[in-house]
């Protein structure tokens, strides 16, 4: 029997690449389709899936909100995260918030449907510099020195960064993530403390500097 996926991607062209990517594979079969979060918990719910497909970027709730769903809701159903946002800064994030492998969307198509393979037998699949920099992180301890600052900010904190870098207002951060403006001025704070900025005009400077590091959909 062919294991059913579920692709969760907010790009119609790349969900029909994907699907016939898959559905090439002896042993694979695309079940279902979802662009957002609310669809695709949907979708487990009635497809029961074996393995969802997930990228960093849809409408509404990102991917990495869709994972921490999935750990609540379907925590037998495996993730793994297929995205175009750079591994450095996301892998790490998307396998804290539960997928079982991250694999960026330049890579190979072969690799694509290893990966898959090997998170449906149990496995976790990153690459070789994201599995080195873990273990680096291992044997160093949490503690250890961040490669990045942007190592230091939560998910909410690192969306607020992207969404500066973009031009949107705080008033437009707070209406796209649902939150309240008072909210997404604390993020804004932390920021500056996070990233050793003075001010709002560092930080939308500096934020404008590492937009192309974080795209947005």
């Amino acid at each position: 029997m062919k294991a059913a996926v579920l692709i969760v991607d907010d790009h119609p062209i790349v969900r029909q690449g994907l699907k016939m990517l898959i559905n090439q594979a002896d042993d694979l079969e695309v079940r279902g389709e979802a662009e957002n979060m609310a669809d695709a918990l949907a979708a487990m719910e009635s497809l029961h899936p074996d393995i969802v497909i997930v990228d960093i970027s849809l409408k509404g709730p990102n991917g990495i909100e869709l994972l921490e769903a999935m750990r609540q809701r379907f925590p037998d159903i495996p993730a793994l995260v297929l995205s175009m946002h750079d591994e450095w800064l996301f892998a790490e994030r998307a396998l804290h918030a539960g997928a079982r492998g991250y694999v960026m969307k330049q890579e190979a198509t072969e690799r694509v449907v290893m990966a898959i393979h090997r998170v449906l037998r149990g496995d976790v699949y990153v690459s070789a510099k994201i599995a080195e920099r873990v273990l680096h992180r291992i044997v160093g301890g949490r503690k250890a020195e961040s490669e990045s600052p942007l190592d230091q900010l939560t998910n909410r904190e690192l969306q607020t960064l992207q969404m500066l870098g973009k031009g949107l207002s705080t008033k437009q951060i707070a209406a796209q993530l649902n939150l309240s403006v008072k909210t997404v001025e604390t993020y804004r704070e932390n920021l500056k403390r996070k990233l050793n900025l003075d001010s709002g005009s560092e930080l939308i400077r500096y934020a404008i500097h590492r937009s192309n590091e974080m795209p947005l959909p």
